[in-house]
């Protein structure tokens, strides 16, 4: 039987205000055709994405981004060097389970009054893929558990039928074991949790989680994972003219007309040096990130667009310098 095929919607190449998220600040987004069709190539395929590019290229924005385009709920993970898969799924909070039965135990209690408080759904929470595979049912274990982590916040008229899009973060800082349980779990389309009867599982009628993973290359992934994914590279642009050419639309994408045109330019061209010193030390220069900083400083610094050159001059190397100087 052929399943019908998902409707892939087009996704905007035009500025993408995106509004503050949780500890997301507002901020724009600007999509490109690559980075776009990499997206709706991920939606078409059932896969995830795959974003590489040094840090501060744009990887983590992209998938808010992508979200806010497409409709969709917004969920974010950051992998730290400690986490597992088992992370993504649920997490259980042993340590308050502990503590209520400690607390019990100081007092008298009927047995059935401790076997349902310390019932071990107590203490369960959602993870990510939870989330974004079953919303009804991690809202209402995330109720069950009495709010022992952050539930996730939908746009305004977001429902389930939207989708979701979620974005796990620097993969590479983790084990192998999370990328290849990470994959198991996408592939199968669900997971079990213990103490539950049964599996979490993606509704059929639901749109499939875009799922965005991004890496720094800090650590190398596994094969059989990046060839389960589409992969995206986000490059800077060789060659100086073209360099800062890239980074002056990206920085009047954010800053507009509260900024001197020359300031833009001086900033592009002063981070293009700063990178060809670090990368003749050996050491990863100045990117996308350094260069907005350095334009917020100043806007924010000289409101008034006529003093900012000169303080470009006084304030670039706090933003654009990170490493000790050569020699």
């Amino acid at each position: 039987m052929n399943l019908p095929l998902p409707t892939i919607p087009a996704i905007p190449l035009t500025d993408l205000p995106l509004p503050q998220r949780g500890s997301w600040p507002a901020s724009v987004h600007r999509f490109d055709e690559e980075s776009a069709w990499a997206v709706r190539s991920a939606l078409a395929a059932q896969r995830p994405l795959l974003v590489r590019g040094e840090p501060g290229s744009g990887k983590s924005q992209l998938a808010r981004a992508a979200a806010e385009a497409l409709g969709r709920l917004f969920i974010a993970e950051v992998v730290h060097a400690r986490s597992e898969s088992q992370d993504l799924q649920w997490r259980f909070d042993a340590l308050g389970r502990l503590g209520d039965a400690q607390a019990m135990g100081a007092h008298p209690h009927g047995a059935d009054e401790v076997r349902q408080r310390l019932d071990p759904r107590n203490y369960l929470s959602p993870g990510a893929l939870w989330w974004v595979f079953d919303w009804p049912s991690a809202l209402r274990q995330h109720q069950q558990s009495g709010g022992r982590s952050a539930r996730p916040q939908p746009p305004a008229g977001w429902s389930p039928e939207r989708g979701s899009v979620l974005l796990i973060d620097e993969i590479d800082k983790a084990e192998a074991d999370l990328p290849n349980g990470l994959l198991e779990t996408l592939g199968n389309g669900g997971f079990s949790v213990p103490w539950l009867d049964t599996a979490v599982c993606a509704a059929p009628a639901m749109p499939t989680p875009l799922v965005v993973i991004t890496t720094n290359e800090e650590r190398e992934l596994p094969a059989a994972f990046i060839r389960r994914c589409l992969v995206l590279n986000l490059r800077w642009p060789g060659g100086e003219d073209a360099f800062t050419a890239r980074l002056i639309e990206r920085g009047r994408l954010h800053f507009d007309a509260r900024c001197h045109a020359e300031v833009y330019r001086q900033a592009a061209r002063q981070l293009w040096q700063d990178r060809q010193a670090a990368a003749n030390q050996g050491l990863q220069g100045p990117g996308q990130a350094e260069y907005l900083d350095l334009l917020r400083v100043v806007v924010t610094l000289a409101p008034v667009i006529d003093e900012q050159p000169a303080l470009l001059a006084k304030v670039g190397e706090f933003a654009l310098r990170k490493h000790p100087p050569a020699g």
